[in-house]
């Protein structure tokens, strides 16, 4: 192994990384905020923020998915120095996660109730009127800024892709302190302003998601930062984001879309053990989950760049280190949560039987923590590549055959009850690794970005690159 070139790797790794780590820290926090506060009021009111959050995650997954578009032609232009078509490919994203927002603003108007409600129907019985209620007023307070929550993640993801991973950082923490602020101030109603509890919660969301695209788009329109807005002309570059947004966004559908009968499978075991879950899933998503997302953006970025630069062994070498210190590092994290479980998840409840199930979720999420950290750090760097049906072919199979399949099996079937569910969890993330590893080994993914960046006039110096 080549030792100095993994160090060289590392420190750009790091350089890149930390800023994205930092503000995924915030935004975080900003989620275990709600939890919390919403957690001083009852139990029904983690549930009902656990359930609209898994509506909520719809905007997030397609701002992602477009996000990935965008980092990935803006990294592989930024490597070519074709800095024209990155622009332009930084605005059609920009512009496609705008309109995308829209439909969700109608959903949150009119079908909250619903949405909420169809949870019960899953496993026969009536969600819980307190949750619906609670539920769907959250719901419909966030989705009326998804179009802001679009742009605000495509426009972050495009400034990484250039190698500014420090603008967004400056912005999401800013914005999610915000958040963090107007959740405890107008949830508990502190300072004289009026104790809203879960609209709160929900005003506080949504008004940062406003603030994070206004800035965002402010610094690409002014001069801090390279990227530039520029008026959308080449319809290859507007197909080329769709193509490799597609899978990016199915691939957090299917995850999303498992999620509900999953917790439906939960509640049908006591409200306990689905706020258990929701506790323990995010007591891991915040002592690692700001690493993973660094890994999974510094991979792309690092891919991306290499293969517009024309040097594919580079790029293949980036991806493998990147991942490795993801499992080393998120790996260990992961093991000490598993010691350190039951006096972190107190900080967020006091109730007996919601801290056992807790407990346990997160000790299972911890072992898996060295098999989420390869997955993200790998499916970021084949996203690099504009390769994303790979981790959505990982994704869908691990989350339906493992996560719901085998959870739903070994609870229900079997009889082993939320049991069943911890290994179900921990095999889905061991055979995601498994899937996206076995992918960037073999996978020809370094021709085919060759060959869009060719199809939308950026790629000569990587198709030459390929070919040595």
């Amino acid at each position: 192994m080549d030792l100095p070139r993994l160090r060289r790797v590392w420190e750009r790794v790091f350089t890149l990384a930390w800023p994205v780590m930092a503000e995924q820290t915030f935004r975080t926090a900003m989620r275990t905020t709600d939890v919390v506060v919403s957690a001083l009021f009852s139990p029904a009111a983690v549930v009902a923020i656990g359930l609209a959050d898994l509506y909520a995650r719809f905007p997030l997954r397609i701002g992602l998915g477009l996000g990935g578009g965008a980092i990935a032609l803006s990294s592989q232009d930024t490597g070519a120095a074709e800095t024209e078509t990155r622009d332009e490919a930084i605005t059609q994203a920009i512009l496609l996660g705008a309109i995308a927002g829209i439909p969700f603003v109608l959903l949150g108007l009119f079908l909250g109730e619903a949405a909420i409600g169809v949870f019960g129907r899953l496993i026969g019985r009536e969600t819980p009127p307190e949750v619906v209620s609670l539920g769907s007023a959250y719901l419909a307070i966030v989705f009326a800024t998804a179009p802001a929550r679009h742009v605000a993640l495509v426009g972050a993801r495009a400034l990484q892709g250039t190698g500014d991973t420090r603008t967004p950082m400056y912005v999401n923490v800013l914005s999610n302190s915000v958040n963090i602020v107007g959740s405890v101030l107008l949830g508990l109603g502190l300072f004289g302003l009026p104790r809203l509890e879960i609209v709160g919660v929900g005003l506080a969301t949504a008004s940062a998601n406003v603030l994070t695209a206004t800035l965002l788009c402010a610094a690409i329109w002014g001069p801090w930062t390279d990227a530039e807005f520029a008026r959308p002309r080449d319809l290859t570059i507007a197909g080329q984001l769709l193509r490799v947004s597609a899978p990016r966004v199915a691939e957090g559908f299917s995850s999303e879309a498992a999620e509900f009968p999953f917790n439906a499978l939960l509640l049908g075991f006591g409200e306990a053990v689905n706020a258990g879950f929701q506790i323990g899933r995010r007591v891991y998503q915040q002592v690692t989950g700001p690493l993973s997302r660094g890994y999974n953006v510094a991979a792309s970025v690092l891919v991306g760049q290499a293969l517009g630069a024309g040097d594919p062994d580079e790029a293949r070498f980036d991806g493998w280190a990147v991942a490795g210190l993801g499992l080393l590092t998120v790996g260990s994290i992961g093991l000490a949560l598993v010691a350190l479980a039951p006096r972190v998840v107190r900080l967020f409840t006091s109730d007996p039987a919601t801290v056992e199930y807790a407990v346990d979720f997160a000790r299972v999420y911890g072992l898996a923590g060295g098999a989420l950290a390869c997955f993200s750090s790998l499916s970021g760097a084949l996203q690099g590549a504009s390769e994303t049906r790979i981790p959505f072919a990982a994704r869908l199979t691990g989350m339906f055959g493992l996560f719901l399949g085998a959870s739903w099996v070994l609870s229900r079937t079997a009889g082993f009850g939320p049991e069943g569910a911890y290994v179900g969890v921990f095999l889905a993330y061991c055979w995601m690794a498994t899937v996206v590893a076995v992918g960037f080994r073999y996978a020809e993914w370094a021709p085919r970005a060759a060959a869009m960046m060719a199809e939308r006039g950026s790629g000569e110096e990587a198709a030459a690159g390929d070919g040595d």
